[in-house]
């Protein structure tokens, strides 16, 4: 009984009987008894968890045992031109890339492949796109999913497509799916909302040679994508630069008293400027304005002294035009009195009012008229 070997496949399992390390068949689960007079025969087992059958007799099996190709596995084969999308029990499982020859275990999951000609057609069906989306969500990943680029376009945005660099189309807000076999897929999506770009920290020279320090600020949008991107490599970095230049054009061909007296100046020169420029990029700007100009720290001392000798300047004039204007008053005071007696009588009882207020006590002598004839007269002695 010793030249009878035995051997035990389990349920879940394949086993390849070999004598002297060459094939002989394929067993099935179960227990088999083989004459082995010199220990020649082995057995190597697989187990159907893994249902990929990679092994170096793969090639033969295929050329030369179809009958038991056809009986035991799964044949899987993409062409060149194909994409092959695998299913386990109706599950997406795996992407399986141009090319590619696997044999899978028959016997306890269901493999189906599903093919996909991509020589013209890149883009994947929306249908498809959501089924590559769930295995995210139930936890299970898909095999070979980095050949596909997943594009998430959101709202107020487009997506610019590029295929071996060349822009193909725009794509609105959605979910997309691109194959990336044999081409390059870049998707780049575009903010249409309106936009702000700062310019700051910009030092230019005026004409009167006075360093100035400004921040401005720019509202845009693209008008037209593809025409931007079409004409310009980065269109964003492209408008900062054409904003430097309007902005350095504006202040070094004018002088500091210009700037300073019409701050909208700038703001109009280089609005001009961008007109000239910018027709035809698939760039908008809808508004500009500087929003800082910052001085020298000794400019700033002279302009304090500037505006302070000035403010000087216009109080004195205001208090020479007060006092002008309280002597002239007095003199038609004047005039009135000189020509009505009772007018003069009441300015001098109203004197004597004002004095009476600042007396504790007053001692008459000579009766009431004397004080009002004598105490305040306005005749010379």
């Amino acid at each position: 009984m010793k030249m009878l070997k035995r051997f035990t496949v389990k349920k879940n399992e394949r086993g390849l009987l070999y004598s002297e390390g060459d094939f002989v068949a394929i067993l099935e689960p179960g227990t088999h008894r083989h004459f082995d007079l010199h220990n020649r025969l082995s057995v190597e087992t697989f187990s159907l968890d893994r249902p990929l059958f990679e092994h170096r007799l793969a090639g033969y099996l295929r050329q030369s045992e179809p009958a038991l190709v056809e009986q035991y596995f799964t044949s899987m084969d993409v062409g060149s031109d194909e994409v092959g999308l695998r299913y386990e029990d109706g599950q997406l499982v795996e992407i399986l890339a141009p090319g590619t020859r696997r044999l899978y275990w028959k016997g306890q999951t269901e493999q189906r492949l599903e093919r996909l000609d991509f020589s013209e057609r890149y883009r994947l069906d929306p249908a498809l796109v959501a089924r590559l989306n769930q295995p995210a969500q139930r936890g299970r990943g898909i095999a070979g999913l980095d050949a596909v680029l997943m594009v998430q376009v959101p709202a107020y945005q487009v997506g610019l497509l590029k295929v071996d660099g060349v822009v193909v189309e725009l794509l609105p807000a959605g979910q997309y799916g691109f194959l990336r076999f044999n081409r390059q897929v870049t998707v780049e999506t575009v903010d249409m909302r309106i936009q702000a770009l700062e310019v700051g920290g910009q030092e230019i020279l005026t004409r009167d040679k006075v360093s100035l320090r400004l921040n401005l600020v720019a509202s845009w949008r693209y008008s037209d994508v593809l025409t931007a991107f079409a004409q310009l490599n980065k269109p964003q970095e492209h408008l900062y630069r054409e904003l430097q230049f309007g902005l350095r054009a504006a202040v070094g061909t004018r002088t500091l008293d210009e700037l300073l007296e019409n701050k909208q100046l700038i703001d109009e020169a280089v609005t001009a400027y961008l007109d000239e420029r910018l027709p035809g990029s698939g760039i908008q700007v809808s508004s500009l304005g500087v929003r800082d100009i910052i001085l020298p720290g000794e400019m700033k001392t002279l302009l304090a002294q500037v505006v302070e000798a000035e403010k000087s300047a216009q109080a004195n004039v205001i208090r020479r035009r007060e006092e002008t204007s309280a002597t002239r008053s007095l003199l038609n005071t004047a005039k009135v009195m000189e020509e009505n007696p009772v007018a003069l009588r009441l300015k001098e009882l109203e004197t004597l009012e004002r004095v009476a207020e600042r007396i504790d006590r007053i001692s008459v002598f000579g009766g009431l008229d004397q004080v009002l004839n004598g105490l305040v007269s306005l005749k010379p002695a």
